[in-house]
């Protein structure tokens, strides 16, 4: 009876110590997980942000030359202007 205390006692504080190292080490694989997907879609948005835009589409350029010729026609822009802005559409394309 003497011996059964001690080796109970043992198993007790042997039983708990690896039921907490255990959670502990769970814990610490769920952090390392979750900053794993924060890091992952830090990323992602990283990469989506630095994606150059897509150039315009050719139609899209024809309406905004028709525009530009509209405003020339109504005298609101100038035939400079009106180059210049041309240009940096034409080399879009």
């Amino acid at each position: 009876m003497f011996r059964r205390r001690p080796l109970m006692r043992a198993a007790v504080v042997g039983g708990t110590a690896y039921y907490a190292g255990k959670k502990v080490s769970q814990s610490r694989a769920q952090t390392e997980a979750q900053n794993q997907q924060i890091a992952d879609l830090q990323a992602q948005q990283d990469a989506q942000q630095a994606a150059p835009a897509a150039a315009p589409s050719q139609d899209d350029s024809v309406e905004k030359l028709k525009q530009l010729k509209g405003l020339l026609d109504q005298g609101v822009l100038t035939q400079s202007e009106f180059d210049l802005e041309k240009q940096k559409i034409l080399q879009n394309m």
